[in-house]
């Protein structure tokens, strides 16, 4: 199994939104990929609490079979058409794979 987390921070303002929006936009688009291919056993998408004090704005946790699953995700049609979105609001982006 592998644990794929990615943390982002977004932009206060970017295409023609604020923050908030965005942050619910993305939260929507990256949930569209929940399901995109076999061997996905865990996708969650959270964004902040407020008044917690975060570093990061939005994440994505996901627990794939294998690295074959994890290729897919990342080349699937679906992952790739919100990628233009994503870069357009994202300020930063981290990401970590592990294996468990």
């Amino acid at each position: 199994m592998i644990r794929h987390m990615v943390m982002w921070r977004l932009h206060d303002q970017a295409q023609g939104a604020d923050k908030a929006a965005n942050l619910a936009k993305a939260k929507d688009v990256l949930l569209s990929c929940a399901q995109v291919v076999p061997g996905i056993r865990t996708f969650e998408v959270a964004t902040a609490t407020p008044g917690m004090d975060c570093t990061h704005d939005l994440v994505l946790h996901m627990l794939v079979d294998d690295a074959h699953v994890l290729a897919a995700y990342q080349k699937h049609p679906q992952h790739q058409a919100i990628k233009p979105f994503m870069q357009a609001v994202v300020l930063e982006r981290c990401c970590m794979d592990f294996t468990l």
